[in-house]
């Protein structure tokens, strides 16, 4: 019995998907083409997707510039659909020709996301776990002697870098230091108070009595 309701379903069904598929084979074939504006502006929307409903959802994409062509019935069913924008139908109007040219327009649609709040914690067993350990100070005094300690200063000039401020005073700095030792510590630019050039001046001189003392 059961083998019988099984064939017989199936012949009912193949027999109306025949003559569905027959009906919408006997309607007239039409070249639709179009081009997909903004409704609030003259603005092309790109990469519809259309959608013929009436005949196996078919898939069409419109290009860059919203124009679209392919082939389908008179009658049919063509839904849109784009990110950003509503949901259009329409069906084919008929024709004495075999082409349909139109020109559609689409709604933007704006869709209001729920605010998300991102935490630090995976699950709430790490933020049970982060609460029960956390070690908060008696008052702002005490948090801020903590984090004005030799050791945290020590700790996080290891990790923060400078900021621009800081590079350009440093640079500043040494640059500064740089010239006042050319110009105000005179033992780096007089050679009369440098003791190499004295070591130098007097090795000249022996070594020019020597020299003599050969000759003679």
């Amino acid at each position: 019995m059961k083998k019988i309701a099984f064939v017989t379903c199936l012949l009912i069904f193949s027999v109306s998907a025949l003559t569905s598929a027959q009906q919408h084979t006997e309607k007239k074939l039409v070249q639709f083409s179009g081009v997909i504006h903004n409704a609030d502006s003259s603005i092309a929307v790109p990469y519809v997707t259309l959608t013929n409903l009436s005949y196996q959802k078919q898939l069409f994409n419109a290009n860059h510039q919203g124009f679209f062509s392919f082939v389908a019935h008179e009658g049919d069913t063509i839904k849109l659909s784009a990110v950003g924008y509503r949901s259009e139908q329409l069906i084919i109007p008929k024709t004495a020709s075999n082409k349909v040219t139109v020109a559609l327009t689409m709604k933007a649609q704006i869709i209001d996301l729920p605010v998300v709040t991102v935490y630090p914690w995976a699950s709430i067993d790490e933020f049970n776990y982060a609460f029960m350990n956390l070690q908060i100070a008696d008052d702002d005094y005490l948090i801020a002697q903590r984090n004005l300690s030799y050791e945290s200063l020590v700790a996080m000039s290891k990790v923060v870098p400078r900021n621009a401020s800081e590079i350009q005073n440093l640079d500043a700095t040494s640059r500064h230091i740089g010239l006042t030792n050319k110009t105000v510590n005179q033992r780096n630019s007089n050679a009369l108070f440098s003791p190499l050039a004295w070591a130098s001046f007097i090795n000249q001189i022996t070594q020019g009595n020597k020299s003599r003392a050969s000759d003679n």
